[in-house]
Order: C-alpha cells, then structure tokens, then sequence
C-alpha cells in the first residue's frame, strides 16, 4: 500500500466516522433546531466525501465498499439510536452538547489535515483528479469545521457560567 492509497482510506474512515457522529448528534439534540438540521446537512456533505472517496480509490486498486448495508452496521445503528435516546434524559443537556461538538470539531479538523495532505501529494505526483477531489471537499471540511467553532464560541459562556 503507497501513501496515497493509505491516505484515501484513512480520509474515507475519517468522514465516514464524521457522517455517522454528525447524525448521532443530530438525534440527540433534536429541541436544539439549528443544531439538529445543520447536523444532519453537514453529514450528507461527508457521506457524499465518502462516495467520491470511494471511487477515486478504485481508480488506485483500492476497494472501499460502502458496509453501511451490512448486518452489524444496522445492528450499531439501531444501538446508537436507543443510545441517544437515553442519553436525551441526562441532566445536563449543555454540557453533552458541548462535548459533541468539541468531538465533531476534532473529527473535522483531523479530516482537513488529511484532505491538505491528499492535496499535496496529488499536487507531487501531478494528478489533477485527485487534486480535483481534495479541492471540491477540503473546503466543505473546512465549514464543518468553522461551524463547530462558532456553535462552542456562542453556546460556551451560557452554557458554562450558567447565563
């Protein structure tokens, strides 16, 4: 396996993880409207990530199947929902949701670095699809990203002093 090839299934793993959290968190703060529609907006631009991930691969020899299908990915679906589902009876609503978008942030942000070197090696080796796919998602990767932060910059001082 070369280092491009590692790199797509590292960012394919990184935005399927990130696609699969945005829709948890999505759930799991449905009262909260903007994070919920947001959310769950922001996780069909990773699933799509995925896709083209996915079938520039193949273009490498590199086989990233989409498991969502699968017994077990159902199965961990239908426990991640029972699991939000309880999760929404916790007394501090706040403080889950600060946490969640601080993981999201990080997710995000672990994928931009990823996505920059995807570009940089495509930009080496001269190969304008891949620098065509670096160039269209980074910069969605990116918003995710400034989304979070302006989510924490406005809910953290309510949130932790209580205002």
């Amino acid at each position: 396996m070369n280092g491009i090839t590692l790199a797509l299934r590292v960012l394919h793993h990184g935005e399927k993880n990130l696609a699969g959290h945005l829709t948890s968190v999505a759930g799991r703060h449905r009262t909260e409207h903007e994070v919920h529609h947001v959310a769950l907006d922001l996780a069909g631009w990773s699933r799509v990530h995925v896709q083209r991930l996915s079938d520039t691969a193949d273009h490498y020899g590199l086989n990233l199947g989409d498991s969502a299908g699968t017994p077990l990915a159902q199965l961990l679906s239908a426990v991640t929902e029972k699991a939000s589902e309880a999760v929404g009876h916790r007394p501090e609503p706040g403080l889950l949701l600060l946490r969640d978008l601080r993981e999201l942030h990080l997710a995000a942000a672990e994928n931009s670095l990823h996505w920059e070197m995807l570009a940089q090696a495509a930009q080496a080796t001269k190969d304008d699809g891949l620098l065509d796919l670096a160039s269209a998602c980074h910069p969605e990767t990116l918003r995710q990203m400034r989304w979070t932060n302006t989510m924490i910059k406005n809910l953290a001082p309510q949130i932790l002093t209580g205002l």
